[in-house]
């Protein structure tokens, strides 16, 4: 058996999980920030069969879309404390997937 833990951009999670629970998975759903932007991102938590890893992560893929967002970054000139909102284009969304190995596993 194996853990997967998926971190997915918010603008998937619906996508990822419906299909995820539609596929048969049982899937737990955490709020969770990170990265460069510091946005929102959901991580999933699945106990899932050896065989059925792949299945699980090309839904992921399927689902977690990369995309383009403008974002501003405060920069502060060298005449001083004055600053310029100069918006530039990011790569956001898409997936992050890690794999773990089970030694045991109790349903209580």
């Amino acid at each position: 058996m194996k853990l997967i833990l998926a971190i997915v951009h918010n603008d998937d999670n619906v996508l990822v999980s419906s299909s995820l629970t539609k596929a048969g998975f049982h899937v737990t759903k955490i709020a969770s920030t990170g990265g460069f932007l510091m946005s929102g991102n959901t991580t999933f938590i699945m106990g899932v069969e050896d065989n059925q890893v792949d299945i699980a992560i090309e839904i992921i893929s399927k689902y977690s879309k990369k995309r383009m967002q403008s974002v501003v970054n405060d920069i502060a000139l060298a005449t001083g404390n004055v600053s310029s909102n100069i918006p530039f284009e990011v790569q956001v969304g898409g997936g992050t997937v890690f794999v773990m190995n089970i030694e045991r596993v109790e349903r209580v």
